[in-house]
């Protein structure tokens, strides 16, 4: 099968007051995610109800050349496996693109308040999804020792 493209737009923009690109101590970031028209008010309704939220986002300052397709090790750390490029969480990925579970902090007309995005300040958001528990793992979750080191300090 061909390779597909698909267009998309952004739904918002991160305002946050990290700007420069750091790998770790997001936990207490708090940042606003603005919509961009035609969505308004209305088209974050009920949000309010949730406690955490799921924001899609474009890692829009890594290079096309930049981007990795194979395998790598994490942050550069040779202390780390080799591991391919889906097996890790990396900004420079194919597509450039990021997810994070965020603390819904506050909804306030057009904007969505958030904690612990990891975004920077300007970055675009494609899509934003309440957090269901019913969509959390339904089994244990299990990942190799090297990525809870890697973890340690992120948050």
């Amino acid at each position: 099968m061909a390779q597909q493209q698909w267009t998309v737009t952004a739904i918002g923009t991160v305002a946050s007051s990290r700007s420069a690109v750091i790998d770790d101590d997001w936990g207490d970031v708090t940042a606003t995610i603005t919509l961009l028209p035609p969505l308004d008010a209305r088209s974050v309704a009920g949000l309010d109800g949730f406690s955490h939220v799921e924001v899609v986002f474009l890692f829009d300052r890594v290079e096309p050349d930049r981007v990795h397709h194979h395998a790598r090790r994490p942050r550069g750390n040779p202390a780390w496996p080799e591991v391919g490029i889906f097996a890790q969480r990396a900004k420079d990925r194919p597509n450039r693109l990021g997810l994070c579970t965020c603390e819904l902090v506050a909804v306030d007309g057009a904007s969505i308040v958030v904690r612990g995005l990891d975004a920077i300040d300007g970055t675009p958001v494609l899509d934003v999804k309440p957090n269901l528990i019913e969509f959390a793992p339904r089994a244990p979750v299990r990942q190799p020792a090297w990525s809870h080191e890697l973890m340690t300090g992120y948050w």
